[in-house]
């Protein structure tokens, strides 16, 4: 990435902290290959209309995402009719496991002074018994990419909080299924996407692919996913974050991180 001038660099990059400035974890993290965006963009008509869908759909995303957080908070926000599926469903989904956030654990701020980095997690809470980071994702998956990220959080937190156990990807997500098929269809950033359902046979399968689809009324998809061991995935982070810095060398240097 381009960066203007140190000043540009360090505000994208990472937070002043206490008069030190530290790399914020999703830079760091950004330095891993993404195949699933390089085949999107390879999908798209071209860089720039990748670019647009790209822009338009993290927007849709951050609203969904911020409006939860607001519901986790305590607040009664208007939630946009756009949205409105995926968010009902995730307070549903949240009632229903009794899963407790405190407020005062929402969009907090990690460091790890000893590894030099800095970050904000969305939660932290407490499922079935367990307290633990609980990461918001508004993906079409959940990708093994997010344990990076969050195994970044668990090792800043370990000295805070001695009861921390384990970690959570709250995937929130919307679509419509075919009343005929079967099939998904994933609307967002502007792009629709038509998810083919596994089926047996030949048959069903050519059903499938040649239906002329009747698409149900907007839904919700909500999944819950745990990853309580992120020792490993601490170590990969550590790793990418070697390659980050050596990336972004010049810069680091200027900024007094690297001597």
């Amino acid at each position: 990435m381009y960066y203007s001038n140190l000043e540009h660099f360090k505000s994208l990059s990472g937070y002043d902290i206490d008069g030190a400035w530290y790399p914020r974890v999703t830079k760091i993290v950004d330095i891993k290959s993404k195949p699933a965006l390089y085949k999107f963009y390879a999908e798209m008509g071209s860089f720039g209309q990748g670019e647009a869908v790209k822009t338009q759909s993290a927007s849709e995303g951050t609203l969904i995402h911020e409006t939860v957080e607001k519901f986790m908070m305590g607040e009664s926000p208007v939630i946009d009719p756009a949205i409105k599926p995926a968010v009902e469903a995730a307070l549903k989904f949240m009632e229903e496991r009794n899963i407790q956030v405190d407020k005062d654990l929402i969009e907090k701020r990690i460091v790890h002074f000893d590894e030099r980095y800095a970050g904000t997690l969305d939660a932290m809470a407490l499922i079935d018994g367990k307290f633990g980071v609980l990461d918001i994702k508004t993906s079409q998956a959940v990708y093994r990419d997010y344990n990076l990220q969050t195994s970044a959080y668990m090792a800043a937190l370990q000295s805070e909080f001695k009861n921390l156990q384990t970690r959570w990807i709250f995937r929130i997500d919307q679509n419509r299924i075919c009343r005929a098929c079967g099939s998904i269809l994933r609307e967002k950033g502007g792009r629709k996407k038509i998810k083919m359902p596994w089926l047996a046979g030949k048959g069903s399968s050519a059903k499938a692919k040649n239906c002329e689809h009747d698409w149900g009324e907007l839904r919700g998809e909500i999944e819950l996913k745990e990853e309580p061991y992120w020792q490993n995935d601490f170590k990969a982070f550590l790793g990418a974050k070697k390659l980050w810095e050596w990336e972004n060398e010049y810069w680091l240097q200027k900024a007094g991180y690297l001597s």
